[in-house]
């Protein structure tokens, strides 16, 4: 699978983080946020971005350019919430990460993929469903 990274986050990142995801055909974009600088969310730590907002930016480059930059063109004609997508949070009671994923990508090689390319390889965290991702 391709990664795909939003322009803000480096390509690797040792500190464990919180974030959105989609995955499209082969490629898994994440635009993601080292722990120390997330937002406070009721008990959680999370991203920031909205995956409404990412994919707006994302639709304003067009095709051409978002090929350049490595992203899939399929951004550029298709809605945010077409693809199966999620997003990670920490809850700070619990000292754990939640992945929320569609229930398409609640499988091992693509949860072990994500956690490697957030820094949660070390980190105690747990995959559940929401509404919001199918």
């Amino acid at each position: 699978m391709k990664l795909a990274l939003a322009p803000t986050a480096a390509t690797t990142l040792a500190q464990p983080s919180v974030g959105i995801f989609w995955r499209i055909g082969d490629y898994l974009l994440v635009e993601r946020t080292p722990l120390a600088q997330a937002e406070t969310y009721g008990d959680c730590l999370t991203h920031a971005g909205g995956h409404y907002e990412r994919w707006d930016v994302w639709q304003a480059l067009g095709a051409k350019q978002l090929r350049a930059e490595g992203y899939p063109s399929e951004i550029a004609c298709s809605e945010y919430d077409h693809w199966p997508r999620g997003r990670i949070v920490y809850e700070r009671p619990a000292g754990r990460f939640v992945i929320y994923a569609d229930r398409r990508l609640q499988r091992p090689e693509f949860i072990a993929q994500l956690r490697e390319t957030c820094g949660l390889l070390d980190a105690v965290s747990v995959v559940r469903g929401d509404p919001h991702y199918r």
